[in-house]
Formats: C-alpha cells, sequence, structure tokens
C-alpha cells in the first residue's frame, strides 16, 4: 500500500477518488435501468442479449474481439422518418438514411461514455460503415446487427431482409453496444412476425431480388441498390483505368453517373433503390393508411417508385437483365460487372449461392459433381432444384455430370461466361456424364465480367 502515498504519508488523490467511486461503481447493472440509459441517450427502443445466446453463436469471436469479457448485447434501434424514406427523391431518402446512421453512432458513443463513466466495460462499433476494410470481402463486419436485434426482441426479419420492428415497422435502424457485465434480466425474441406478407417490396424492387417464395436474389440487390458502393466502384475504377481517353470514358460513364459517383464519394453513398422499405406498411405506428384503402396506398407508394425513370445496373445473363425490359418499361438497363473477389475455391463456391438465378433455374434437376484438381483435390457438389441452388463440399452420392478442372478454370467457367466445351477443348477440363445438364446449371449464374 505505501506505493499509493504522496509525500507527507497522504494517500494520492486520484486513488482516493478511485476508493471512494468503486463503491458506486460496483453497483449491479440492472435491464431496467440500463433501459432507462439508453432512452434517455435517444435511442427508440433497446433490448438485451447475452453473449452466450445460441442465436448469435457465429459472432462470438468477432465480440471477444471487441471487448474481452463481453457478457451482454445491447440492441437499439433509431427511427427514420417515414415519408422522407417513401419520396421517389433519392437524394432525400438518402439523406435520411444518412442522417440516422449518424444518430445511431451518437446514441452509441453517448451511451458508452456513461457506462464507462459507471465503471462498465462497453464498445460500440458502428451501425454500418466503417469496417474492417483490411479483410474484404470475407471478413469486414464487424458485428451483424439484425440477428442480435431478433434475439433482442425488436423485429424480425420480412421477406426484404430487413428487420422489421413491431411498431416502427421498417423505418428503423439499428445499433449494437457490447458489455462487460451480466444483467439480471435479458431480452426474448418476439413471437410474432410483423411482417403483414403483402409482397409489396416484391412488387417495388427493380431487379426483382425478392421472391414471393420468400427467396433473395443478393447479387440483384448488391449490383443496383449499391451500385455506388464497394463493387461499383471498383467498377467505376476500372472504367476509368481501361478508358483510352476522356472521349472513351465519356461513352463508357454517361455524365450523370460520374456526379453521381463523385456526390457518393464526397457525401456517403448513395443508395439506388432500397424501395422494399418505403413501401412497406407493417408496424402498429405504420399500417394505418395501407388497411384503410389498399389501393391508395399502393397508387400513392409503389407507383410513383416503378414509373420513376431511372437506369437499373443489371449483370449479364440475369433474370433482371431479362425482366426489367419486359416490366419496367421507364426503366433503362445498364449491364455491369460483379466485383466481389474471392480468394479461393472455398469462397468461390460459396459465393454462387449469392449469385444464382432463380428463374433461369426453373424446371432444372441437375446436380454436378465437381474436382478441383489444384486444391487437394477438392470435391464439391453443385446442386440445382425447385428454382434453389446446393452447394456441398464433399463428392455426391450420384450425379447427372463430373467436372474435373483446375481453380482458374472453375473461375472462367462461372464468372467470365466461358463455356463447358470450351473449358473442355482450351483449359484441360475433364467432364463425363450429360454435358447438357452441367451447361444448364452454368446457365443459372451470371457473367461477372462484361466484355
Amino acid at each position: 500500500m505505501a506505493h499509493d502515498l504522496v509525500a507527507g504519508g497522504e494517500e494520492h488523490p486520484d486513488v482516493a477518488r478511485w476508493r471512494a467511486n468503486r463503491a458506486a461503481e460496483s453497483q449491479p447493472l440492472t435491464s431496467a435501468s440500463l433501459r432507462a440509459l439508453m432512452l434517455d441517450c435517444g435511442a427508440d427502443d433497446c433490448g438485451f442479449v447475452a453473449v452466450s445466446n445460441p442465436a448469435i453463436a457465429g459472432q462470438q469471436a468477432w465480440i471477444a474481439a471487441l471487448l474481452p469479457g463481453a457478457q451482454t448485447l445491447i440492441s437499439f434501434v433509431i427511427r427514420m422518418n417515414r415519408d422522407t424514406v417513401r419520396t421517389s427523391v433519392r437524394s432525400v431518402v438518402n439523406e435520411e438514411f444518412h442522417q440516422t446512421y449518424d444518430e445511431v453512432n451518437h446514441v452509441a458513443r453517448r451511451a458508452v461514455r456513461h457506462l464507462e463513466n459507471m465503471g462498465v466495460g462497453a464498445v460500440n462499433p458502428a451501425a454500418a460503415f466503417p469496417m474492417e476494410a483490411q479483410a474484404y470481402p470475407a471478413g469486414m463486419r464487424v458485428i451483424s446487427h439484425k440477428p442480435i436485434a431478433e434475439a433482442a426482441g425488436l423485429g424480425r426479419m420480412g421477406l426484404h431482409r430487413n428487420v422489421i420492428h413491431p411498431r416502427f415497422g421498417s423505418f428503423i435502424l439499428l445499433g449494437t453496444i457490447v458489455i462487460d457485465r451480466v444483467l439480471d434480466d435479458v431480452s426474448a425474441p418476439l413471437d410474432y412476425a410483423p411482417c403483414l406478407d403483402c409482397k409489396l417490396c416484391v412488387a417495388a424492387c427493380p431487379v426483382e431480388a425478392i421472391g414471393v417464395d420468400g427467396s433473395f436474389n443478393f447479387s440483384a440487390c448488391y449490383t443496383h441498390n449499391y451500385r455506388e458502393f464497394m463493387g461499383g466502384f471498383t467498377d467505376w475504377v476500372h472504367e476509368v483505368v481501361e478508358a483510352k481517353d476522356a472521349d472513351d470514358y465519356d461513352a463508357r460513364v454517361p455524365p450523370g453517373e460520374s456526379v453521381s459517383m463523385w456526390q457518393s464519394l464526397s457525401f456517403k453513398p448513395g443508395y439506388k433503390a432500397a424501395y422494399c422499405l418505403s413501401v412497406c406498411p407493417a408496424g402498429s405506428d405504420v399500417l394505418g393508411p395501407y388497411m384503410e384503402d389498399k389501393v391508395e396506398y399502393r397508387k400513392r407508394l409503389l407507383d410513383p417508385l416503378l414509373a420513376k425513370p431511372e437506369i437499373v445496373y443489371v449483370l449479364k445473363n440475369s433474370d433482371a437483365e431479362d425482366s426489367v425490359p419486359k416490366r419496367l418499361k421507364t426503366k433503362e438497363v445498364k449491364v455491369v460487372d460483379y466485383n466481389i473477389p474471392s480468394a479461393d475455391p472455398f469462397s468461390f463456391l460459396f459465393g454462387l449461392t449469392l449469385t444464382f438465378q432463380r428463374r433461369k433455374a426453373r424446371g432444372l434437376d441437375a446436380t454436378l459433381a465437381l474436382t478441383i484438381s489444384d486444391h487437394g483435390p477438392m470435391p464439391a457438389t453443385v446442386r440445382v432444384h425447385a428454382s434453389r441452388v446446393e452447394i456441398d463440399f464433399k463428392a455426391p452420392a450420384a450425379f447427372d455430370a463430373s467436372l474435373t478442372l483446375d481453380w482458374r478454370t472453375l473461375q472462367a467457367i462461372f464468372r467470365d461466361g466461358v463455356t463447358l466445351a470450351e473449358a473442355i477443348a482450351e483449359h484441360g477440363a475433364t467432364l463425363t456424364g450429360d454435358i447438357a445438364k452441367a451447361q444448364a446449371i452454368r446457365d443459372c449464374f451470371p457473367v461477372y465480367r462484361v466484355d
């Protein structure tokens, strides 16, 4: 204890203050007091999840890296202004998203400051960006807010893959705080789904990323809605690099697209759609106008989005490339590249589940056995059935065709559009079985690169 003393035998003033505050800091933190703190800091609702909860088992390593000794997750929501999100004027909608994301981060930071003053270890990861960019593309996320929000009773995910709050509906953004305390009580998941199954999000999506059967075309959503985020930015950089001169660049990228990319780089990225949120009527505070007059609701909110003239970004050989010109006459289709790189065959094959085109798979029931010769050799199976794809990292018991090839040729087939016949004749691939079914499986995926 002698080292705690200063000249004259008196205790160091900082140590004395620490001892005086210890009793207050050691008081148990309750769920009721924590909820009051979160609401005082500006949250619109919150819930609590134990780190040990099986629903978030896949995130435990990330959480431990954020805060060693983490025990509880605080999930909270901030409301967005509904009509601001519903307008067809994209700059207004995007600003609402960005302002709300900023508010989520400010609320989390204020709460962590209070918790820190109480002696509670706490960390507030960002609501969206920035992420761990050096880990792109495999592990950029710091934390995944949606499963935590579901476990915390703040809603359930709807067809559009966004959490729907029971009161505020889809007009929320999510935040999470990690703390090193065990609470006296944690939240229970919502016992019903707020989604009304109205299918308005299905109708609103310009690229039909949301299926009426509950399926989701990740690559369609990512390619269009997130055009000015990571993948689209990379594609734009390629256009700059590959342009021979200014005239060639202008032929590749219209002036409006260049200005839009500049605006996203300068003032945060702009979403191209997010129409699925705009039209969603779920939530007790939201559903009134929809229940009173569903036809008028559709005319007021859905029809202007579908009628809006705009560029829709699609992948070559995708469902959207075929459907958008037929369904939405006011939209201009632009075929672009898909830019999520894969470092190895495992991540590449998993990525096929994100680029699968369900319409092109209609009526197809086929299994392709793969052997990647220069990785193991590594066995894998691609099966298409009932307009869905299954990827398995082992050899199948039965198959329609078997393809042996190297890693580079696998990419050439599924990324660049090289046919199986070309892969066999020019790249050394070998195939046994039904080549037509094998090619039909390949045709269920877009071409990543545009010539």
